[in-house]
């Protein structure tokens, strides 16, 4: 069975920092494009970052770019979130997700993407 698994997620000041991390397990991802997207509260789920499987290839959400950085460990099987200067609209529940189909065009698309994870929480205050 696929699982994916976050983890890093907390309370943080403005101006800080977290790196959030995807662990996957069941069966890799390493051909496949893999994204992170959120949800803050009355909110639909947005796109926030992507990277296709050879890690060559990142897109960014305009509100997050020069602050967050996406990067993977294929061998560890594992996404990360690197997240600098957070700022509090950035509060939201974190979710990485796996493109099921392998050595495809990178997509940023929750639509093209079929295994979720449950999300870790995001607080950025004031």
């Amino acid at each position: 069975q696929v699982q994916l698994v976050e983890s890093g997620g907390g309370l943080v000041q403005a101006g800080g920092s977290l790196r959030l991390s995807c662990a996957a397990s069941g069966r890799t991802f390493r051909s496949n494009t893999m994204g992170w997207f959120r949800q803050a509260p009355g909110k639909e789920r947005e796109f926030v970052a992507a990277i296709a499987w050879t890690g060559g290839w990142t897109y960014y959400a305009d509100s997050v770019k020069g602050r967050f950085t996406i990067s993977r460990d294929n061998t560890k099987n594992t996404l990360y979130l690197q997240m600098n200067s957070l700022k509090p609209e950035d509060t939201a529940v974190y979710c990485c997700a796996a493109d099921p189909r392998s050595y495809h065009i990178p997509t940023m698309s929750p639509v093209d993407f079929g295994s979720w994870g449950q999300g870790t929480q995001v607080t950025v205050s004031s």
